[in-house]
């Protein structure tokens, strides 16, 4: 969704009247006592559940990968949060992402009160807030959670939508249940629920209920049909809350594993599978991940958990025909999964342990980081992600093709960082050196480059060569340098260009730069 396009709903701050009463004794003094709590309702009405929703205002700065020594372009927008918990706001992690003020505002108020994140998982589209003063929130409804809703049962979504400035209650019927995309970080796909009630610029980050009780959080609509929107089911939810009970985020594990469909009768014979309906087949296996060793591809994946996966690759969890991985889905760090499979007409089975792939997330839009960099003598370095991809859409088929095979090839076990020469800053330095902006950066003084960080030290040797030779990927010739002449040529390209620093590899690293 748009920034702009976020949500808000908002909170009545109810006061009690001030009454006009004759001047009594002054009492001797004495310990002031302590605000007594509001009461919570224990069967709150619909009013009292729109107070627990709340609008939250967010101030946002964004990083510029085309110049990542600047602090980046600011903006704004607003969102929706609802109250599940003392001082645990959720919301949408794109209503907050990139922040840098958080404010939350009642319905009815014009308090706005400060805010921070407590947790975010951009994998999930999730967050937690909490305000700095939670008192004027004491004794507000807090909303609990219920399953996930049945088909062609009715929801209700609460939101601050665009056309209008007071909260907004639409109604909806769920339509579908299904597997897709999170838009957020552009990689990661879950479990959600179709509604056939609009959800508009506005809307992200509110409660839809069930009952009184939240079935879902509103989060993306469809841009192509009408009154389609999507919410968060509790599943998700509940694993996200699960997650930071520990205190931190650890993001979501996976199989490994992909797979492909056996609906042909002749492909069913020739793996020597029965005509039953059951079975998808293995079409890759990621390298180092938990089915890595296990499974290889050309096997047929049978059962998960016990749960008999169909020939579309799909498991009933709860009544409903979900994805295969909706069991993975639920499960984190450390948890195992039994498989069970055929391999050459033979039946296996194992049981695997699952782990994040850190690896992966080079695929992931990136919120709320610092571009990493380095300048040296009027070259910048930059690792290759999907922020830095999509911002100079390099047209170096090279480039393309590492990017998109990445783990594929398994470069990631011998290049943490894919480097890219992103920028030749003009200088009489670097006036012969064309046709290397946007290559990959594989040699430095006759050292293959395996991260930026690697890169980093190799360009900033103590006793550095005469000369400092750079090899890009593609490229016949070299890069050569004079080290006598870098350090006043950063310097001069520095000061010229507004450089402030040369260099950020990340935030472990502040200190040193």
């Amino acid at each position: 969704m748009n920034r702009p396009a976020l949500a808000t709903c908002g909170v009545l701050l109810l006061g009690l009247p001030v009454i006009a009463q004759d001047p009594a004794p002054t009492p001797a003094v004495g310990p002031i006592p302590a605000r007594p709590a509001p009461v919570l309702p224990l069967h709150p009405d619909p009013a009292d559940i729109y107070r627990s929703v709340v609008r939250v205002e967010v101030a946002t700065q964004v990083a510029d990968y085309r110049t990542p020594w600047n602090s980046g372009g600011f903006g704004g927008g607003t969102g929706t949060g609802f109250l599940i918990g003392e001082n645990r706001f959720l919301t949408n992690a794109h209503v907050v992402s990139n922040a840098r003020r958080i404010l939350i505002t009642q319905r009815g108020s014009a308090v706005k009160h400060t805010a921070r994140v407590l947790h975010v998982a951009h994998d999930c589209d999730l967050a937690l807030l909490a305000v700095e003063d939670f008192y004027p929130f004491k004794g507000l409804h807090h909303f609990d959670f219920g399953d996930v809703p049945a088909l062609e049962s009715q929801v209700r979504v609460i939101g601050y939508p665009v056309g209008g400035d007071r909260i907004s209650v639409t109604r909806g019927v769920v339509s579908r249940i299904d597997f897709r995309p999170y838009s957020h970080s552009r990689i990661d796909s879950h479990l959600v629920v179709q509604i056939d009630a609009a959800i508009n610029p506005g809307n992200s980050g509110g409660p839809v209920l069930q009952d009184d009780h939240v079935v879902g959080v509103a989060f993306q609509g469809l841009r192509q049909a009408d009154n389609t929107g999507y919410m968060i089911p509790t599943p998700v939810i509940q694993r996200f809350l699960k997650d930071i009970e520990d205190g931190r985020y650890d993001k979501y594990v996976d199989l490994g594993a992909t797979e492909f469909p056996l609906y042909n009768p002749a492909m069913r014979r020739a793996l020597q599978l029965p005509d039953n309906g059951i079975g998808v087949m293995v079409a890759s296996v990621l390298p180092t991940g938990p089915c890595d060793g296990v499974l290889e591809a050309g096997d047929v994946l049978l059962s998960i958990d016990g749960n008999l996966i169909d020939n579309a690759g799909n498991i009933e969890v709860d009544g409903e025909k979900v994805i295969l991985h909706e069991v993975v889905e639920r499960k984190f760090a450390g948890d195992t999964v039994a498989i069970e499979f055929q391999r050459n007409g033979e039946r296996h089975h194992a049981e695997v342990t699952l782990k994040a792939f850190p690896a992966s997330r080079i695929f992931a839009m990136r919120y709320g980081e610092r571009p990493r960099f380095t300048f040296f003598a009027g070259l910048v370095f930059q690792p290759l992600d999907f922020n830095l991809y999509a911002t100079y859409q390099f047209s170096n088929p090279r480039v393309r093709k590492i990017y998109q095979n990445y783990i594929k090839d398994s470069t990631f076990k011998e290049r943490e960082d894919v480097v890219i020469l992103t920028r030749v800053v003009s200088d009489r330095l670097t006036s012969y050196i064309s046709g290397f902006a946007g290559s990959v950066v594989d040699e430095i003084n006759g050292t293959k480059v395996t991260s930026l960080r690697h890169a980093h030290e190799l360009l900033h040797a103590e006793n550095p060569p005469e000369f400092i030779t750079i090899k890009c990927m593609g490229v016949s010739r070299p890069i050569v340098i004079p080290s006598a002449e870098v350090a006043a040529a950063n310097q001069r390209i520095m000061t010229k260009n507004g450089i402030y620093k040369p260099s950020y590899l990340g935030e472990s690293n502040t200190a040193a730069q």
